[in-house]
């Protein structure tokens, strides 16, 4: 391994508005992930919390405020509830492909379309396509575009449902960014489907966890990833298990909360 990758050099933004906690501002630190060893480097970094975009590996670092948190499923003790059963039933006809991250006009459109049902006024709704070509191909780890489709029809593929870019690493499966039909009545529910199958598929490979990135304690948007138990929590003491009373704690006002004001 080279000096690099042993000794990575790291670099801080400036702050910025926080996407999840209004008043608030965000600071990222990040590194570089390049050359042979840079699948080993984004191990060792997910394990501390770290999270890949295209070649850089980043982690929230706000002064003053921790209420961003790494989590993972514990793939092999995971047992869906009822409604989880129910809706792994109701999409049990969807044929699902891990494909080379390539990225393709079809996942484009939709993708676009998704954001525009979630996110319309978010910062990728201005993506046009050379933007998701790098999303997907400027991986320097192993990745893949895992794709859901509906039933083929006369040998023809049928519609691509769903999509997610996701990292195969040493001890599991992260979902980098995953994207689905929104406003189709006709299919809901596919983002948790999605995240289920990731554990499904992480069991069956023999992989312990799915990484779903940072859980937002205080934010309506990320409190879906906590559906998903047995789940871990990174914190000052490691990994340890996420309790329902973890959940329950109101999120500490940082010591300068006037300077987010």
């Amino acid at each position: 391994m080279t000096a690099l990758s042993r000794f990575p050099r790291f670099f801080v933004t400036s702050p910025s508005p926080c996407p999840y906690l209004p008043g608030r501002q965000e600071r990222k630190i990040f590194t570089e992930l390049s050359g042979l060893h840079a699948g080993e480097l984004n191990d060792a970094l997910g394990r501390i919390g770290f999270r890949r975009s295209q070649s850089v590996a980043y982690r929230p670092s706000c002064a003053g405020c921790t209420a961003c948190v790494s989590v993972r499923v514990v793939a092999d003790e995971f047992q869906p509830n009822a409604t989880q059963r129910k809706l792994l039933r109701r999409h049990s006809d969807l044929e699902i492909t891990a494909c080379k991250p390539w990225a393709t006009e079809e996942q484009f459109a939709l993708l676009h379309r998704y954001l525009s049902a979630r996110h319309p006024g978010g910062g990728m709704a201005t993506m046009d396509e050379n933007d998701y070509a790098d999303m997907v191909e400027q991986s320097p780890v192993s990745s893949y575009v895992i794709e859901y489709r509906e039933p083929s029809v006369n040998g023809e593929r049928g519609r691509l449902v769903g999509a997610c870019i996701t990292d195969q690493q040493a001890d599991g499966l992260s979902m980098i960014y995953s994207f689905f039909l929104a406003d189709d009545e006709s299919r809901p529910g596919l983002g948790n489907f999605i995240i289920m199958e990731h554990i499904l598929r992480s069991q069956a490979a023999g992989l312990p966890y799915v990484y779903l990135g940072y859980w937002v304690k205080g934010s309506e948007r990320m409190a879906y990833k906590t559906r998903y138990r047995p789940m871990e929590a990174l914190g000052p003491n490691g990994w340890t298990l996420l309790e329902d009373e973890d959940m329950a704690i109101a999120m500490p006002v940082p010591a300068n909360a006037a300077a987010f004001a």
